[in-house]
C-alpha cells in the first residue's frame, strides 16, 4: 500500500436547522459542493465543523452520512478527538469500521495533561487502528496541550501508522524540527498546514493543507495550494495575502475576537449564497452590527468576485 498523501483537504462546516438539529439536506449540498470545487480529501467534523457541539450519536451519524454520500469519490479523513482516551479510541475504531481513509486527532480536549500523558493518549489511539493517523497540533487559542518536537518524535518512533502532523500553530521552528528529525526516522513522514497558510510549511517540504476557508473561496485556496506545492513561493505571496485578509475578517469581526470564527465563517458562507444556519450554543451568532461589518468587508474583497456563488 502506498503512502496516503491527502493534498488539499477541505474541512466542511456542519449545518444546523433552527431547532439545532443537523440539517442533512444542506449537509449533502455542502459535501457535493466541496467535491465539485477542488477538494482532494475531506476532513470532518473538524472544530470548524463544530465537533465539540455534537453528541456521540451525532458524530457517528454525521460521519456515516458523509461516507455514504461521498461514496469513495475523495478520501474522507475522520476527525476523532475528545477529553478522554477511551472515548477517542472508540471513535477511531468506529471510523475505521465505517470506511474512513485516515484519522486525524487532537491532544485531549479541554484540559492540559502533561506531555507524557498526551503521548500515551495518542499512542493508544494510533494502536487501536490500522489507518494512517495524523496528529493535530492545535492553534494556541484552543483548549488542550500543544505538541512539542520531542512528543512528535516519540510518536514517530513508536507508531508505524503515524502519517504526519497537521500544524495549526504556525510555529516555524516546530515545523522545521519535526520535518528534519521526523523524516530521518520515517522518510514518508508528512507535514500539513492547518488553516489556510501553506507557504511556510511548503518551504519545509509540507505536502498538504487543511483548508477552512475553502468553504468561502475554494478557487483562491486551490491557487494558493498549487503554487505552494510547485515551490513557486514568490507567486504564492499574493494569494496568501488575500487569504490572510479573508481569514482576519472572518475570524475577528466579533466582540470576542477569534472565538467568533465559527459565526464569521457561516456568515461568510451565507454572503456567498450558501447559508447553513447559525452555530450551536455556546457559540453565538453574529449580531446585526457585526454581521454588517463582516459583509461590508467581504464586499470590498474584489477577489471574491472570481469565486463560485450559491450551490
Amino acid at each position: 500500500m502506498g503512502t496516503f498523501i491527502p493534498g488539499l483537504v477541505h474541512t466542511p462546516v456542519t449545518p444546523f436547522q433552527g431547532d439545532q438539529r443537523i440539517d442533512y439536506d444542506t449537509y449533502a449540498k455542502i459535501l457535493e459542493w466541496h467535491i465539485k470545487n477542488g477538494a482532494e480529501a475531506l476532513a470532518l467534523p473538524m472544530p470548524e465543523g463544530e465537533d465539540m457541539s455534537l453528541t456521540e450519536a451525532e458524530q457517528r451519524e454525521l460521519l456515516q452520512f458523509a461516507l455514504t454520500r461521498v461514496n469513495g469519490r475523495v478520501p474522507v479523513i475522520a476527525h476523532v478527538s475528545d477529553a478522554g482516551t477511551a472515548m477517542t479510541v472508540e471513535r477511531a475504531k468506529f471510523a475505521e469500521q465505517a470506511g474512513a481513509a485516515a484519522i486525524a486527532s487532537h491532544p485531549p480536549y479541554f484540559w492540559h495533561p502533561r506531555p507524557a500523558m498526551v503521548v500515551e493518549h495518542l499512542l493508544q489511539v494510533g494502536r487501536a487502528i490500522r489507518l494512517p493517523l495524523f496528529v493535530v497540533n492545535p492553534p494556541v487559542e484552543t483548549a488542550g496541550t500543544s505538541l512539542t518536537t520531542e512528543m512528535v518524535l516519540e510518536l514517530v518512533e513508536k507508531l508505524p501508522n503515524l502519517a504526519g502532523v497537521v500544524d495549526y500553530s504556525l510555529d516555524f521552528v516546530f515545523m522545521e524540527e519535526v520535518m528534519c528529525l521526523g523524516q530521518k526516522i520515517k522518510p514518508d513522514f508528512q507535514l500539513l498546514a492547518g488553516g489556510d497558510f501553506p507557504v511556510s510549511s511548503g518551504t519545509l517540504g509540507g505536502t498538504g493543507v487543511f483548508s477552512t476557508l475553502s468553504s468561502v473561496a475554494p478557487r483562491l485556496a486551490r491557487r494558493l495550494f498549487e503554487l505552494s506545492r510547485q515551490g513557486k513561493y514568490n507567486e504564492a505571496r499574493d494569494p496568501q495575502e488575500k487569504m490572510g485578509e479573508l481569514n482576519h475578517f472572518v475570524r475577528s469581526v466579533g466582540e470576542s475576537g477569534l472565538r467568533d470564527g465559527l459565526a464569521g465563517l457561516k456568515t461568510a458562507m451565507a454572503f456567498m449564497g450558501r447559508p447553513c444556519g447559525a452555530p450551536r450554543p455556546p457559540v453565538r451568532a453574529l449580531g446585526e452590527v457585526e454581521r454588517g461589518k463582516l459583509t461590508d468587508a467581504l464586499a470590498r474583497m474584489d477577489f471574491l468576485a472570481e469565486e463560485p456563488r450559491a450551490w
